[in-house]
């Protein structure tokens, strides 16, 4: 229909006729958020239904007894327990190599920045995961004599380590303090204590211990790792053997036991190598 020109609501207008579109037909219209004019099918066939739109369909699915997305249990709240046993789950699954702050966001379905809360950085996530396996070691574990049980404990320390050498470089570098790391220590302490090492001596004894352990675990789980791992030792060995005397008289006279001897008899010698040298050195006097 059209409007006579000259009045509209009360208001003088400019002599214009203006055409309105009839009842009949689909009016246009736009939504501030995103700008689209509807009304035309052909061109907005693809268009996304604004929140006014999505309420009246939700609300009629709701009404129909179908379901409702408004319906969905909320997600749970966040929290550093939860966000370190998600990345847990990661390494067990993917490798310690696999868990970034925007991986494990996405695990979570929340972003990055949330994950910064709880924690300051990846290194300290990658801590705190790590003191969660250590938690699965028997820290009273094993019998005999203070030596074997000690052997036994770093033996499963080094075991998990090996298992996970992204997390053992971890342990390599990052100053731990989780509880399930101290108490590891505190038992280590203990054992020492047993075998007559005084408070001092023990108390370096665990630090280089549990270092000479980590690194024992980085090496050799690492190369495990590496395709060209045995093809470069099997290569060290025909090096070591071919060696002239006369230049490199002491390999030459060592032989083949610079390669000799499993990696578990190795351990327990590196183990009683240095807890015999602890036991019979006092610490230096201080300058």
């Amino acid at each position: 229909m059209v409007v006579p020109s000259g009045t509209h609501h009360g208001r003088v207008m400019p002599d214009l006729a203006i055409a309105v579109p009839s009842r009949t037909r689909t009016r246009s219209r736009t939504f501030p958020h995103t700008g689209s004019t509807l009304g035309n099918p052909r061109r907005n066939r693809h268009h996304r239904p604004g929140p006014r739109t999505r309420f009246a369909y939700d609300a009629g699915m709701a009404s129909s007894g179908s379901y409702n997305r408004r319906e969905r249990p909320a997600k749970p709240a966040l929290s550093r327990d939860g966000i370190v046993a998600a990345a847990l789950d990661v390494v067990r699954r993917e490798g310690a190599e696999r868990v970034t702050m925007r991986r494990l966001a996405k695990e979570l379905d929340t972003g990055p920045a949330s994950l910064y809360v709880y924690l300051s950085d990846t290194e300290e996530l990658h801590a705190a995961v790590l003191d969660e396996l250590l938690g699965e070691i028997d820290t009273g574990r094993g019998t005999g004599g203070w030596r074997d049980r000690l052997w036994t404990l770093t033996s499963a320390y080094q075991d998990l380590l090996y298992a996970y050498p992204g997390l053992a470089r971890v342990a390599l570098v990052t100053r731990l303090n989780g509880p399930h790391y101290l108490g590891i220590v505190d038992t280590v302490l203990g054992l020492l204590a047993e075998g007559g090492l005084p408070a001092g001596p023990a108390a370096w004894t665990v630090d280089l211990l549990l270092l000479v352990v980590t690194a024992s675990a980085v090496e050799h789980g690492t190369q495990r790792g590496r395709p060209a791992s045995d093809r470069e030792h099997d290569a060290l060995v025909e090096i070591l053997r071919s060696v002239s005397p006369e230049s490199h008289p002491h390999i030459a006279a060592a032989g083949d036991a610079l390669t000799s001897g499993s990696g578990h008899s190795r351990s327990r010698w590196a183990l009683d190598t240095l807890l015999n040298g602890a036991r019979a050195t006092p610490l230096p006097a201080e300058d």
